[in-house]
């Protein structure tokens, strides 16, 4: 005869034995982990191709999980020059990236300012097919890309799900122009 108590240990043990082996079960899958230390932490993160947020968000507590493998790792700021890194990734492992960006010479003014509104406070934010930065960092009134007066698209991409958005705009000097 069982008793009840013996079912709910044993019941535990098994539940116990599957947690243990999920992790390494995931590391039979390939699954591997990018983080970045950057500076500036604004830094667009563009992994074989696709943007998947700035810098800081992949820096202390999280990472992000890729397949193991070789990956094309760009770093992408419009005030500094861009960095390319190919990196293997090991299953199981997490592998830093560490890098200060190199200032450029920015542009003279005069600037219209543009802002966007957009949902997705990480999502890519384009100038004329060049990474900007993510929406976040222009969708406050005292926050705004700084851009010669011009004609632009503006496209604003998501990075996990949401429509994207594209816009042509006028920039004109000394004026705040929003895209929605």
């Amino acid at each position: 005869m069982i008793h009840s108590r013996t079912i709910c240990l044993w019941t535990a043990s098994l539940l116990i034995a599957c947690a243990v082996r999920t992790p390494l079960a995931a590391q039979a899958k390939g699954d591997a982990y990018l983080k970045c230390d950057v500076n500036p932490g604004r830094t667009g993160v563009f992994v074989d191709g696709k943007y998947v947020g700035p810098a800081a968000n992949f820096k202390i507590a999280r990472k992000y999980a890729l397949p193991a493998g070789p990956h094309e790792v760009k770093l992408v700021d419009p005030r500094y020059e861009e960095v390319t890194k190919m990196v293997t990734l090991v299953a199981a492992k997490t592998e830093v990236i560490a890098e200060t960006m190199k200032p450029v010479t920015l542009a003279k003014g005069p600037f219209g300012i543009l802002r966007t509104e957009y949902p997705d406070k990480f999502a890519a934010v384009y100038v004329n097919d060049k990474f900007y930065g993510h929406s976040g960092e222009f969708d406050h009134g005292a926050q705004g890309l700084l851009l010669p007066p011009g004609k632009y698209t503006v496209r604003i991409e998501p990075v996990s799900g949401g429509n994207p958005i594209s816009q042509s705009v006028t920039i004109e000097a000394e004026k705040r122009t929003v895209v929605k």
